[in-house]
């Protein structure tokens, strides 16, 4: 027979049972600040540079391909002849005409580069003229700049200003930045334009695609476009090749200087106290990656610049983000 007798158990000696109070909070994925991902991912990939074995193996599959390709079409022309000369000559024609829009492409693409080249080649010579202090080569820089932007209108007013009181500095850095102040002011709003419009489309477009690399491709797409349009600004009027290779430069020295990286003054300060973790994940998501974009435009700005920034002259990323993405947070903010 089963015994009935209670059970009495001694808690005298035992620890006291845990508090639900003392438990540790259960983490919040979606509280967690927004990262940028996709501007550090479109970065990562503009700013990476191809492995050796890798540039021999695409050089050799280019050579093989258009080996492979000449012979062939030679063939396919030669036999078109024999078979048909009035049509034969008609497709040698048609391929001679696409050869010689291939030619005229790619001294375009050549020219692009050394328009590039001729930017960069003036940044570092004022550069030393302003650390050598020398007058003579601080006069032959800007005379190099007059001869760059003759022609465009958006300049003249402050070349022909720069013209009338440029002999009254006596000094190489005071000559470069009058014709910093007076020839590139305009162009350095024009600039920064293309930066706010940048950063507000990659702003936009990341927060409402849900795809993934989607907003990968979005970022990169608008940020090769936004580099292309300031150098256009400053006169580097840039091809694919230039253009690509601009951007594997300017991404390649942010990644490396960490200005990619996500810091906690990077939008704060701007929009004002912990705001991003009100916002939803994806719109955070957006208005991190408009903010790197901001960087980014920036950068390309020191880098297509003809002259380089005078001291306090370089702008600000908290003001282009501030002009850039404080009406979209605004208009989310209210909605």
């Amino acid at each position: 027979m089963a015994n009935t007798d209670p059970v009495l158990i001694d808690l005298e000696n035992d620890p006291p049972a845990a508090s639900v109070a003392d438990a540790a909070p259960v983490p919040d994925i979606d509280t967690a600040l927004p990262s940028g991902l996709a501007m550090q991912m479109a970065a990562g990939l503009a700013a990476r540079k191809p492995s050796r074995l890798v540039r021999w193996f695409w050089s050799l599959a280019l050579a093989l391909v258009g080996a492979f390709a000449s012979i062939a079409l030679w063939d396919f022309l030669t036999g078109l002849m024999l078979r048909n000369p009035i049509l034969g000559w008609g497709v040698t024609g048609l391929t001679v005409a696409f050869f010689a829009v291939l030619l005229v492409i790619c001294l375009r693409e050549i020219a692009a580069l050394g328009r590039l080249g001729r930017l960069d080649g003036l940044r570092q010579a004022a550069d030393t003229a302003i650390a050598e202090g020398d007058l003579g080569a601080a006069r032959r820089v800007t005379k190099r700049l007059l001869s760059l932007y003759q022609g465009r209108e958006d300049t003249r007013w402050g070349r022909d200003r720069f013209a009338h009181l440029q002999d009254d500095q006596m000094d190489a850095p005071g000559l470069i930045a009058l014709a910093d102040h007076e020839i590139l002011g305009p162009l350095d709003v024009a600039a920064s334009r293309e930066v706010e419009a940048g950063a507000r489309q990659v702003a936009t477009v990341t927060a409402l695609v849900p795809l993934a690399l989607a907003d990968v491709a979005a970022a990169l797409t608008a940020n090769l476009r936004m580099i292309r349009r300031i150098a256009e600004v400053y006169g580097g009027r840039s091809g694919v090749l230039g253009g690509w290779r601009l951007t594997r430069a300017v991404m390649a020295h942010l990644v490396a200087t960490g200005a990619v990286a996500v810091g906690d003054d990077l939008l704060e300060p701007v929009l004002g106290g912990s705001i991003l973790g009100k916002l939803s994940r994806r719109f955070g998501e957006g208005l991190v990656n408009g903010a790197l974009t901001a960087r980014v435009g920036v950068a390309a700005m020191e880098v297509c610049r003809p002259l380089p920034f005078a001291a306090g002259k370089k702008p600000k990323t908290r003001d282009i983000i501030k002009r850039s993405l404080g009406g979209l947070f605004s208009a989310s903010s209210k909605s």
